[in-house]
């Protein structure tokens, strides 16, 4: 099965990147066919500096790699290299309904926290389905909050099949309820935008300070709390076997367990957990010119399977006459 998921390079990486995707990503390629990019077109719509944009496109491909990404075994690649993503958005763009992009709620939820409306921000689900149909992919898994952009993609699919006939492979999205959504700090979705994130690769006193500002409610020390409802727990939850994450449940309710104590156990574990991966990152991160090589080696294994599609299409419409 052809699994396609990919990440902008708009900052540093975050628990939520990792546990919502990343890692799911990296496992997959030892199950399925998968294409996974960095997607900087995306990334446009929030980041306007052009040496920010280049230096974090490098540094997301660090970070994927050093993660564990094996190109050997995935196609793996940076969005603006295949530029035949914006031929097929544009192709997409005529079968795309205003009110299907009105109704989405990532548009919505950006707007109204003041992020300024533009057109890339409001066709950004119709980027989002040329770069699914793009490669034919069959599953894309997603957090919560972007499945509605898979929906999206797959009624204009539909739309062109009906039209068309069986051009593209219709998508299925994928959510891993246990960490669709990763919750930041104060609780809410991990989020850049939000300022509220637990970031990878910080050096140990950062990293202990951001660990140390999640919220948390006032409940004496004492008091037996309640794991559901702790922000900490939610995280750290992340990194614990059933096991241990039960063992953690049951000290929370026998009481005793003050917030700073179980902070402090948190931050040690992100600590040692990502410790590995960032000497590897630091090490692709001094040979630029390296890293350059592994992309474009995947951006000419992608553009194999773009072509296929784009002749395709272009035959159906009229573009090759």
């Amino acid at each position: 099965m052809r699994v396609l998921s990919g990440i902008q390079p708009s900052g540093s990486l975050h628990l939520g990147n990792y546990f919502g995707m990343m890692k799911k990503m990296i496992e997959y390629q030892e199950q399925e066919e998968l294409f996974c990019f960095i997607a900087n077109y995306h990334a446009m719509t929030s980041v306007a500096d052009g040496k920010v944009l280049a230096k974090g496109t490098l540094e997301a491909a660090a970070n994927f790699l050093a993660l564990g990404m094996d190109p050997q075994k995935s196609t793996f690649w940076v969005q603006s290299d295949l530029p035949e993503v914006q031929e097929l958005s544009w192709f997409l763009s005529n079968f795309t309904p205003m009110g299907l992009l009105e109704r989405c709620h990532s548009y919505k939820d950006k707007v109204a926290r003041g992020i300024h409306a533009n057109h890339g921000l409001f066709a950004y689900p119709v980027l989002m389905s040329a770069d699914i149909l793009l490669f034919q992919s069959e599953k894309v898994p997603v957090g919560k909050d972007q499945k509605q952009h898979v929906e999206v993609t797959r009624d204009i699919a539909l739309k062109v099949n009906n039209t068309y006939g069986e051009l593209f492979t219709i998508p299925e999205p994928e959510v891993d309820d246990n960490v669709a959504t990763v919750p930041g700090l104060d609780g809410q979705k991990m989020s850049k935008s939000y300022g509220n994130t637990i970031d990878l690769f910080l050096e140990e006193k950062a990293l202990r300070k951001q660990v140390m500002r999640i919220v948390t409610d006032p409940t004496p020390v004492e008091a037996p709390k309640d794991p559901d409802a702790c922000n900490v727990f939610q995280i750290y939850r992340l990194f614990l076997d059933k096991a241990a994450e039960e063992a953690l449940r049951r000290r929370y309710l026998a009481g005793g367990l003050g917030y700073g104590e179980v902070k402090g156990e948190l931050f040690e574990t992100v600590r040692d957990f990502f410790a590995p991966y960032a000497e590897r990152r630091a090490e692709l991160l001094a040979d630029p010119e390296g890293l350059r090589a592994v992309l474009a080696t995947g951006a000419d294994k992608a553009r194999q399977v773009a072509l296929k599609t784009l002749g395709r299409v272009r035959k159906k419409a009229g573009l090759i006459y």
